[in-house]
């Protein structure tokens, strides 16, 4: 490789570190896009100056591949983003095995070589993101029960698949002679393998299953880019890698769970855990719940999945400024594992140009709960669930929440009664300071802008 190409890929690889550390502030968010963006054009450039290539078949990916880009990004509404999310972590996965498979065809070398060992990793590793996201894709766009999918001795199973996994791996590394044949039973297994370990992950887990999802794709292509000695691919994939373990970690913490026990626990696959909930529901009428916003001074709204459902988000920004004009002071809790991928709720409330600074955390905001006269929840259910502050029996026990339930007043803005994606009943509706507003959260959201307005007229 000459020197122009490995500077070129020097200066990709700092324009993603530098893009990646801009995307942790909003303020800068936009910028380290673009530099990100940047940086992998100047990583495609030096790649095809190399030469030696067939630009036929190059140039007929970059159309068909651009194509696909063009219409994803025109036509994925907001609420499909974890699916796109999902189907482009299998992508990365797959074009990883496919990299680590053909590698192998063009330099068939015997034995436990690093580049094997390299090509090995980059095929089993991307052959589990490929298909596990596309289970995850599938519980998201709600192809298949969102709800886990168990069986007896599906544990075993996976377990016995492993280790025929590393058993093939060994004799593709080992025995020369049956070394293609040992690496396309890698490709099934890996494929097989990656099914069975995400169908039993409930919906509820979905956020972290992304992230992980996420993280393999990246350990693929950092895989795949030491089988082939390309420098900016082992930099980018292993960025992608550790952000998404950091990511998966975090996550998890937020849920107080183990990624074991997000795994392998089936959470989700009984919904009648938990002690029987008491207290009688409060409807309300979007007329009464003007009136009590109307003398609100401390004003939480706490979005879920529900607003990304609703297309809510721009309806609740234009409230938003209704309610700061007459005098109350406005804030959005988002939850780490609101939506159905990790940012979801901020991806949103972004697109709504809603002010960075008003989100704050769980954790920041808890503490002076008490203060807050109206707590708007816009389709939140587990994030907001007392149960897992005051029942131990629940599924739900020891995951931090948002403990809207101290607030005066809460509003609950949702189309029925049924539960969250654990499928736990929330004890939140039956709250004495709680009331209900059932209906599409965009309408109702956009009936009480009509109610301030009206007032403002008047």
């Amino acid at each position: 490789m000459s020197v122009p190409i490995q500077l070129a890929y020097i200066v990709a690889s700092v324009l993603f570190i530098l893009g990646l550390r801009m995307l942790g502030r909003a303020s800068t968010a936009r910028r380290g896009n673009l530099v990100s963006s940047v940086g992998m054009l100047v990583a495609v450039v030096a790649t095809l100056l190399q030469g030696g290539l067939d630009y036929t078949w190059i140039v007929g990916g970059v159309i068909v591949g651009g194509g696909i880009g063009l219409l994803a990004a025109r036509s994925v509404q907001m609420t499909q983003m974890p699916e796109m999310v999902a189907l482009f972590n299998g992508s990365g996965g797959m074009a990883s095995l496919l990299v680590g498979w053909a590698e192998f065809h063009n330099t068939p070398l015997a034995g436990p070589t690093f580049s094997n060992i390299a090509i090995i990793f980059a095929v089993l590793i991307g052959g589990v993101a490929f298909t596990g996201s596309l289970v995850a894709y599938a519980k998201l766009a709600e192809r298949i029960p969102g709800r886990p999918i168990l069986f007896a001795g599906q544990q075993p199973l996976n377990a016995l698949l492993l280790g025929l996994l590393l058993i093939v791996a060994i004799l593709f590394l080992f025995s020369p002679g049956v070394a293609y044949s040992a690496l396309l039973g890698v490709v099934f297994l890996s494929l097989v393998l990656g099914v069975l370990v995400v169908i039993p992950i409930g919906g509820a887990d979905m956020p972290i299953v992304v992230s992980l999802l996420n993280s393999y794709s990246g350990l693929a292509a950092s895989a795949a880019g030491f089988a082939i000695g390309n420098t900016v691919l082992i930099v980018t994939g292993s960025l992608v890698g550790a952000s998404g373990l950091i990511l998966t970690q975090i996550m998890t913490k937020s849920m107080n769970r183990s990624l074991a026990n997000v795994l392998f626990s089936g959470f989700g696959a009984t919904a009648s855990a938990g002690r029987e909930v008491e207290g009688e529901v409060q409807p309300l009428s979007v007329e009464d719940a003007y009136y009590i916003l109307e003398a609100a001074r401390n004003v939480l709204v706490v979005p879920g999945y529900g607003m990304a459902v609703a297309q809510a988000q721009h309806a609740v920004r234009e409230l938003a400024e209704l309610l700061e004009e007459n005098g109350a002071q406005i804030r959005y809790a988002i939850h780490p594992v609101a939506g159905r991928m990790p940012g979801h709720m901020n991806v949103l409330l972004a697109e709504a140009n809603v002010p960075y600074e008003q989100l704050v955390e769980p954790g920041d905001v808890n503490p002076t709960m008490d203060t807050v006269d109206v707590a708007i929840v816009i389709g939140a259910n587990d994030v907001v669930n007392p149960a897992a502050r005051e029942d131990e029996s629940s599924p739900l026990y020891g995951m931090p929440i948002i403990n809207v339930d101290e607030a005066r007043t809460v509003f609950v803005l949702k189309r029925s009664m049924k539960p969250g994606f654990s499928g736990v009943e929330n004890e939140l509706f039956y709250k004495p300071n709680t009331r209900m507003i059932f209906g599409d959260a965009k309408a109702t959201v956009s009936a009480l802008v009509t109610e301030f307005k009206d007032a403002v007229a008047a």
